[in-house]
């Protein structure tokens, strides 16, 4: 595919989405980046800000079956997966697929889930299958889990481990709107204009090939060596009690590529690393005790590794002559 025509079809989701999304280009391009990347989202953030109409908005305009899961303590890992039912008819066992076998799957409120049901998610995010009696069962390669929790509720809810968040490619939140934005807002849904039906999806084949250019995106190998210089700081340093894994270097890779194709380029910059660290990186760090009652977030550390570490100068990122 084309720049121009990736630029393209870029364009026609961001447009897509704009029809029910006010502002918050930002974040759809984020989810875009997760979505080409092959990985999943954790949208955390105070409840009405839009987080179901995000998910439920982004899968309709990939033209992609979706689906919704609501975390509960009462919910059970079949209720997830899917569950084999005796067959009196035949006298054999049929296998009853869960809400997971689907394209977009919205997790609500997934830290209200007990530890085992949320283990559930493991097999499914990781190799995008499901293995129930012993057999295992493919999902789609679209597969992608965006999974909202409210970081200020607490009461009921049972923290993601370490393991759990890790699967997740970024954790994104929206913000409030502004003053502009919310009064557009109103505006719009109060005369009921452009619904989630009103738009036009952009098709499987489309997301394919977007997905195949994704991965051509050239990454030099100093902009390789930037990212691996973050990644292994968030290791050494002693306010963490858990650093960035490997995983996380390839994740931070991985949607640098996506980002850049977004933005119109076939190639990595250090921008786009800086831009896609924080989001990223930030949950895959846990803080000590110490270092969270004297009030610095993940995210601050984070950015005080990407100040730190030297900055690749000139042509780094382009593709060679």
């Amino acid at each position: 595919m084309e720049n121009k025509d990736v630029s393209r079809e870029i364009d026609e989701i961001r447009s897509s989405m704009a029809q029910v999304i006010v502002g918050k280009t930002e974040v759809i391009d984020l989810l875009i980046t997760v979505f080409l990347s092959e990985g999943h989202a954790l949208i955390e953030d105070v409840p009405g800000v839009g987080k179901t109409l995000l998910a439920k908005t982004f899968a309709k305009c990939l033209g992609l079956d979706f689906r919704r899961i609501q975390f509960t303590p009462d919910l059970l890992p079949a209720d997830i997966t899917g569950v084999s039912v005796f067959n009196q008819k035949t006298l054999e066992f049929d296998f009853m697929p869960g809400p997971v076998f689907t394209d977009i799957l919205l997790a609500d409120e997934i830290n209200r889930a007990t530890p085992r049901t949320q283990s559930s998610l493991l097999e499914c995010m990781e190799e995008r299958q499901v293995t129930v009696d012993g057999v295992t069962y493919d999902l789609s390669h679209d597969f992608t889990v965006l999974a909202t929790q409210n970081p200020v509720e607490l009461s009921g809810t049972f923290p993601l481990p370490e393991a759990q968040l890790d699967r997740f490619l970024m954790k994104i939140s929206i913000g409030y709107p502004s003053k502009e934005e919310e009064e557009k807002i109103v505006s719009r849904f109060e005369k009921g204009m452009h619904t989630i039906y009103d738009i036009a999806p952009v098709g499987k084949d489309k997301i394919a090939r977007l997905k195949e250019s994704a991965k051509n995106v050239h990454v030099s190998s100093e902009i390789v060596s930037y990212i691996s210089d973050i990644t292994r700081q968030t290791r050494d340093l002693k306010i963490a009690q858990l650093g960035v894994s490997p995983r996380g270097t390839l994740a931070l890779a991985r949607a640098c590529k996506s980002y850049a194709l977004i933005q119109g380029r076939t190639y990595v910059i250090p921008d786009d690393v800086k831009r896609l660290a924080v989001p990223v990186l930030s949950h895959r760090i846990v803080v000590s005790q110490d270092m969270f009652y004297r009030g610095k977030s993940q995210e601050e550390i984070v950015q005080e590794i990407l100040d730190s570490v030297p900055v690749p100068v000139g042509e780094v990122g382009a593709l060679p002559e």
